[in-house]
């Protein structure tokens, strides 16, 4: 977690070759409070942990002290070297969360809020890991969680994942203050699945037409996108407890899950092709 430390070796503003902070987007997290709910929400999961932007070790090592085989990973080699002075008894390696395996059980982070959507994505494609706890740009974990409705990319993922928001971090609880607040987001591997892992690729399309495709209400889009009736469509919905002028956004994931099963079912031309 990357935190402006008081530990006297850790004030140095020496540039890693990668950039000085502004360049890695660093954030340092100094909200002791902040940093003891991300810690009791690793806590209560089980398994090694690895933590992504480890910067100054803020959370690095209050994590050490659960007791658990702990990974801390970097791309700013000068860090690196100073955790680890500090933290002996750590893994700390000099790593970038774009090209890490991401395959501990457990995942923890100050995300870089730049970064925030292409570690998501890579994240949600790799199969290691089952608890994630991040600390997100406010915005990308509000709509991560579906609050005020879900989003493209958490209707594709909800069949695998479960989406919570723990709570707004103001930006005041970091240094350099950035311009907007953060939040803390977990994601939870499901035991079982939603939807068939095979389907995946076909799911993640339909899902993709609902939210991009023509017409003024949910039934008018199914429409369109599968070819359906407008009264089969309209049925199909109704039979699923969802209004036909329901909007993508407000779909549950279970309704989801079902809505995939009764379209693939009917065999349509075009969800068979997986558009």
């Amino acid at each position: 977690m990357r935190n402006r430390s008081t530990h006297p070796t850790l004030r140095s503003e020496r540039r890693s070759t990668n950039g000085g902070q502004h360049e890695l987007g660093q954030n340092f997290l100094i909200h002791r409070p902040t940093i003891r709910s991300i810690v009791d929400l690793v806590a209560a999961t089980g398994g090694p942990i690895l933590e992504i932007g480890a910067g100054d070790g803020a959370l690095t090592a209050p994590l050490a002290g659960l007791g658990r085989d702990l990974t801390a990973i970097d791309i700013d080699e000068q860090r690196i070297r100073l955790l680890r002075q500090r933290l002996p008894n750590v893994r700390v390696e000099h790593a970038d969360a774009l090209g890490h395996p991401l395959d501990s059980p457990v995942v923890v982070g100050n995300v870089p809020y730049h970064l925030t959507t292409p570690i998501l994505r890579r994240l949600l494609t790799r199969r290691g890991w089952r608890h994630a706890i991040l600390l997100t740009q406010w915005e990308v974990a509000r709509k991560r969680a579906s609050v005020g409705g879900a989003t493209m990319m958490t209707a594709q993922s909800a069949p695998w994942f479960e989406f919570e928001l723990h709570g707004r971090v103001p930006a005041r609880h970091f240094r350099p203050m950035p311009s907007v607040d953060g939040g803390i987001l977990t994601i939870t591997r499901r035991g079982s699945p939603l939807v068939d892992p095979r389907d995946r690729g076909r799911y993640d399309g339909f899902v993709r037409d609902m939210f991009t495709g023509a017409g003024g209400d949910l039934a008018a889009i199914l429409q369109r996108s599968t070819g359906l009736s407008r009264r089969s469509a309209r049925m199909m919905l109704k039979d699923l407890g969802v209004a036909d002028n329901a909007l993508p956004r407000d779909l549950r994931p279970v309704q989801w899950a079902a809505l995939w099963r009764e379209v693939s079912s009917r065999g349509g031309e075009r969800v068979s092709r997986g558009r």
